[in-house]
């Protein structure tokens, strides 16, 4: 028996929320205590996660001029490429528990679990509870999600704001008032706190529902639009206006921008130079990235999501995600215009539509864990598009698109799980099997508990991909700059483990440097050095940062050293923070409180290891990729004459900042030519107290 839906009526929606169903709060419960306990397990596993945030971190628990600029280190030489409303979060943390890696860490873990509440209350709202728990769920268990709210990447933050956005616009959209109008502006300005002009990209889609569906006549509606985007305005400013105002010099210097201005970092390394990839300053030779961004970030397309880089961390449900607005707005049939069903149906779809675009055609950096922002957008479609779809089962068309839906997910986790062969194989073949008869079962009219059969099968299929490299991403230690959720997938762009001779590499996707050589390490058409390859077990450490044993110099494009030497005691890379010895700590900490930094050393990265073993101030020279011109090198001249600084370590290394123009090769060679050098446990120091005779 199945209950059919009259093809004329339209869907209404209830003025009010749905009422609250007998299982809607322990299901709930469980969801969010289930995402919290996942969340937790062998969370110290990523230790310090990304070094270059936990030393801001750590900085700022010391000092807070640093809490409020973003500094890098307590002495305040320069702040953090991004502004610091994520470093805040942890930084409170650490100030009350004392730094660890759990105090740092659990505030991105109640992000993520706070992110997947949020998300539920807003679906709810306008499809409820059975909507709201799928979206939760597929939420908690995207993979790139589990790896990003387990990291102090200020991605948490991010997508827990701009996900409140997405609530206030749907309370607005309900009764119109001017509160959540500007309610939601002050949550994406804070948004472009965390990461910038990322948090604009869902700010077309919350204006166009609003315009369409909110309550209030046209002209009030653009007025509170208005309205939204100076709170907009107001929240993110007063920090830019506070920056750009404080003198100069005596604040530190903006990371990330070749003339200390945070409007220059906003609008260029962070802003338009991400779309087109004229980035000065980045890790690109020259400081800019190939036009088209066919280079180390892979290749621009509609397809991108689903590349071999990308795909296994978001692309999973993308496909029903894509159908789900257009079968959702034509059962909305001739609804009103305040509808809140289609208003959550544009915004949802909006979100997923510019953020996916931009995502899959922008030239400048681009890693594998922004897809994040897309996780919120893919969550709620899915989640509504299978009540809609069991709702109107009895329609022919709703079928159709069923089943189109369920076998374009099976293609999609077959291609996925394609590519990592040997993880799970069994998995593949089961989805595919499931994923054709799930789809041919849909095509027919069944009765409710076949269909309930076809539903589960149908969550199998989504979900099964996904759980399992959640789980792989659960029980694997991530850190570095660049992290990557789930096993390893031969093929991808951009920055990537580069197995046993190097934590990281620059490799094109056909598994070969930019040189044309073969990379050293596990990866394909690649075999180490040594002559001995590299074991799936070396080629996830690598991934994540660790150090498998052998060489680890680093790969180098062009003088650019990649990975860096994170053995202990090295000095660290780009994309590594430094590994210092018991021996090296113990130097920099005698007498470490006389000086203003302990010791100064080229990059970002190299500086966080030994500030975050010692937790005394590490000058970075040159910010993250050793290229901005901070401090100069009269500046640092100054620093040494006033006996501010102790060690100078030499091996530190950045992006374009190694070339022999750059302001920390000349402090470089200033410093080797009039101190004497000394190796300790094979790094290699200058006292800069102790000058040549």
């Amino acid at each position: 028996m199945t209950t059919t839906i009259a093809p004329s009526s339209p869907i209404e929606l209830e003025p009010t929320a749905p009422s609250r169903k007998r299982w809607e709060r322990p299901a709930l419960a469980v969801l969010l205590l289930g995402t919290l306990v996942a969340y937790l397990i062998n969370l110290s596993a990523n230790g310090w996660a990304n070094d270059f945030y936990a030393a801001a971190v750590q900085a700022g628990s010391q000092s807070w001029t640093a809490f409020f600029f973003g500094s890098s280190d307590a002495a305040n030489s320069i702040t953090v490429d991004k502004p610091p409303a994520s470093l805040w979060v942890m930084e409170l943390s650490v100030r009350l528990f004392g730094l660890s890696s759990w105090s740092m860490l659990v505030p991105q873990v109640l992000l993520g679990v706070g992110s997947v509440a949020v998300l539920w209350a807003t679906v709810r709202r306008s499809f409820g509870p059975a909507a709201a728990l799928n979206a939760g769920t597929v939420l908690a268990v995207t993979p790139v999600a589990v790896l990003m709210f387990r990291f102090n990447n200020p991605e948490a933050l991010l997508v827990f704001l701009m996900t409140a956005a997405a609530w206030a616009m749907t309370r607005a959209v309900a009764d119109g008032r001017w509160r959540w109008l500007l309610l939601t502006g002050a949550l994406i300005g804070f948004g472009f706190l965390a990461k910038q002009l990322q948090v604009l990209l869902v700010v077309p889609p919350l204006a166009l529902t609003y315009l369409i569906a909110g309550p209030p006549k046209l002209g009030k509606r653009v007025a509170q639009l208005f309205a939204a985007g100076a709170a907009m305005v107001v929240a993110a400013g007063w920090w830019l206006l506070a920056v750009e105002l404080w003198p100069a010099g005596s604040r530190p210097w903006i990371g990330g921008s070749q003339h200390n201005s945070i409007i220059e970092l906003t609008l260029g390394y962070n802003g338009l130079g991400r779309l087109n990839g004229n980035e000065t300053g980045s890790v690109g030779p020259g400081g800019e990235l190939p036009a088209g961004g066919n280079g180390m970030w892979g290749s621009t397309g509609i397809t991108r999501m689903f590349d071999a880089a990308q795909g296994g961390q978001i692309a999973w449900l993308i496909p029903a995600a894509l159908v789900a607005p257009v079968v959702g707005l034509v059962l909305c049939g001739r609804a009103r215009r305040t509808d809140r069903r289609r208003a959550a149906l544009i915004l949802w779809g909006g979100w997923l539509f510019v953020t996916g675009l931009v995502f899959s055609f922008m030239a400048g950096i681009f890693h594998q864990y922004y897809t994040v922002a897309l996780a919120p957008a893919v969550a709620a479609l899915v989640g509504i598009g299978a009540v809609q779809a069991w709702g109107a089962r009895a329609r022919l068309w709703v079928r159709g698109a069923g089943a189109v839906t369920i076998g374009l997910t099976t293609a999609t986790a077959w291609m996925l799980l394609s590519r990592s062969a040997s993880f799970q194989p069994w998995l593949r073949w089961s989805i595919l099997v499931v994923g054709v008869i799930a789809a041919v079962a849909f095509l027919f009219p069944l009765a409710r508990k076949q269909s309930v059969i076809v539903a589960l099968a149908a969550a199998f299929i989504g979900l099964a991909g996904p759980i399992a490299y959640s789980v792989d991403t659960l029980a694997s230690a991530h850190s570095g700059a660049i992290p990557i959720a789930g096993p390893n997938v031969g093929g991808m762009h951009g920055m990537r483990p580069g197995g046993d001779d190097g934590p990281m590499g620059m490799m094109p996707g056909d598994g070969t440097r930019p040189d044309g050589n073969s990379p050293g390490g596990a990866v394909p058409g690649g075999t180490p050095p040594n002559g001995n390859p590299g074991t799936a077990d070396d080629v996830r450490a690598a991934r994540n940062g660790a150090s498998t044993g052998g060489a680890t110099d680093g790969t180098a494009q062009g003088g650019i050293a990649i990975g860096g030497d994170q053995r202990m005691g090295g000095a660290g890379g780009l994309l590594g923070g430094s590994k210092p010895s018991e021996q090296i700590v113990t130097l920099l900490e005698a007498n470490g409180d006389a000086y203003t930094w302990v010791a100064a050393t080229v990059g970002s990265n190299s500086a966080a290891g030994y500030q975050l073993a010692t937790e005394l101030p590490v000058m970075p020279i040159g910010g993250f990729n050793g290229s901005d011109p901070s401090p100069t090198l009269e500046q640092f001249q100054q620093y040494v004459a006033d006996g501010k600084v102790h060690y100078f370590i030499a091996g530190g290394r950045g992006g374009p900042g190694g070339n022999s123009e750059s302001t920390s090769s000349a402090i470089t060679a200033w410093v080797t030519a009039n101190y004497t050098e000394t190796v300790v446990d094979g790094v290699t120091l200058y006292d800069l107290t102790q000058p040549k005779p």
